[in-house]
């Protein structure tokens, strides 16, 4: 089993070829061919493994924009005692669809 965990964004995403993950907002349109070069580590089966200090600079990641969509309401409700003061508010985080291709090592 072939796997890749990835900077992205700040976050760090263990991938697989063939599934498609949920991302932070990347401003391209969907069906756009992106390249992901922060691959942090690398496995590639049979205890065989790279590992970056910090990237792996000749592995990338190839991914296609399925679509964009939004998250689940975050609601936030805010109380201050005995002042009768409440305040509800929300946020809706914006994601993007990718599906992984492949990995290029």
């Amino acid at each position: 089993m072939t796997y890749a965990v990835i900077d992205l964004g700040g976050n760090q995403i263990i991938i697989e070829p063939g599934k498609f993950y949920d991302i932070n907002y990347i401003s391209a349109a969907p069906g756009d061919v992106i390249k992901f070069n922060r691959v942090l580590f690398l496995n590639k089966g049979n205890n065989d493994y790279d590992l970056g200090s910090p990237c792996l600079h000749n592995v990338s990641v190839k991914a296609t924009i399925l679509k964009h969509l939004t998250d689940d309401k975050i609601a936030v409700f805010k109380v201050k005692p005995k002042k009768n003061n409440r305040v509800r508010r929300g946020h809706r985080q914006k994601l993007t669809r990718v599906f992984i291709e492949d990995i290029l090592a």
